[in-house]
């Protein structure tokens, strides 16, 4: 036995291999995570966010505002969305997220522009993600010089020069400073919680079944619906000290604001976390050990991460990867929490993303209980 052999190195490798391959669920991931990475990597993340939602909010109709609204528009980084509205009605859409971006022309700037006067136009800029607003709002300081070059002619002609004549006001609402730490620190209670809460049980399910403590469980005259919840509520428990953790540090390392309301927010993360544990849950129903379970975390956390807005702009990424994300709780509640934190909204501005995490809870929640039904069996 001292001297070393190929065919028994070969024997075992077979049998290595062999055994592998019957673990399916490793050997998809083994295949699945890198392409997964390179797809997202590759094709969805973009730093550099185009198209981003505009709301002209125009006190006048002139050639000079037109051209001007034509201009943002040709830079690519601003699409007009929403014209012929209101300042609040504009302002309401801000803070709901829909619009990154509100432009407003006084109703003497065709009067003043003529004049000489210098008029002033200003455009309102969500913030609360700085890498977002900071292209486009680099493209607009580059292309006003141009904006009106076509149209002051003939009497005009003085005004069309190096300078452009007007200026363009960006008020950056919510994050003024562009601080990154305004935006990260919020989407770190999404992400903590979505890798603890996924991850805790489906390892507590799946370590029962590895103790053989399951069976012992399964014979207790105990309701699936019950054994869930008896399962998920500890772990909301945890979640809340996390929470507690985050929301200190948030508040005393980084001095993030907090221009909501802490019972909306608690709410919020409440259902947040239900619904990160009723995927754990349905990974234990699926996973054969703790491995398995650990595995299909990082599968779900992985897209989460990537796809839901914490990383990289949402409206950077293709059409395919948004429609994914929005599949995504994730990516719901960090528009919640960033809003209550940063711009302070009420529940009626949080109902948009509030159902889908609702739905995506219900979904779960019904494929687990399916799930533990058929374990019974």
């Amino acid at each position: 036995m001292s001297n070393f052999s190929w065919n028994r190195t070969v024997a075992i490798f077979l049998k290595e291999f062999q055994q592998m391959l019957r673990d399916r669920l490793t050997f998809a991931m083994v295949i699945g995570v890198p392409i997964i990475q390179l797809i997202l990597f590759g094709y969805a993340i973009n730093t550099d966010p185009k198209n981003l939602p505009t709301a002209v909010v125009s006190a006048e109709s002139s050639v000079f505002s037109q051209s001007f609204v034509t201009a943002l528009e040709h830079t690519r980084y601003f699409k007009v969305v929403a014209v012929g509205i209101s300042e609040q009605e504009a302002e309401i859409l801000e803070r709901k997220g829909e619009v990154q971006f509100i432009v407003l022309i006084p109703p003497d700037f065709t009067k003043k522009l003529i004049r000489g006067e210098y008029p002033s136009i200003l455009l309102s800029a969500d913030a609360t993600d700085p890498s977002a607003a900071g292209n486009a709002i680099a493209a607009l300081n580059a292309v006003i010089p141009q904006s009106l070059s076509h149209d002051l002619v003939g009497p005009l002609h003085y005004l069309n020069q190096s300078q452009a004549p007007f200026e363009v006001r960006i008020h950056k609402r919510y994050n003024p400073e562009g601080l990154s730490k305004y935006n990260i620190v919020p989407g770190l209670i999404g992400t903590i919680l979505t890798m603890t809460m996924v991850m805790l049980t489906s390892l507590a399910m799946t370590r029962e079944r590895e103790r053989g403590t399951m069976e012992n469980l399964l014979a207790t005259p105990v309701k699936p619906l019950e054994v869930m919840c008896g399962k998920i509520l500890p772990y909301v428990v945890i979640g809340y000290i996390q929470l507690l953790v985050v929301l200190g540090a948030a508040k005393f390392l980084f001095d993030v604001p907090m221009h909501g309301s802490f019972i909306l927010l608690l709410l919020m993360i409440g259902l947040f976390m239900v619904a990160n544990l009723g995927v754990g849950f349905t990974f234990s129903t699926l996973a054969k050990n703790q491995l398995q379970a650990m595995q299909m975390t990082f599968f779900f956390f992985l897209p989460s991460m990537l796809l839901s807005g914490f990383m990289f702009p949402f409206r950077a990424m293709p059409l395919w990867a948004q429609t994914l994300g929005e599949l995504l709780p994730l990516t719901h509640f960090l528009r919640i929490v960033r809003g209550i934190m940063l711009k302070g909204v009420s529940i009626e501005y949080v109902i948009a993303d509030l159902w889908p995490m609702l739905a995506f809870l219900i979904a779960v929640s019904l494929i687990a209980l399916k799930r533990y039904k058929q374990t019974l069996d």
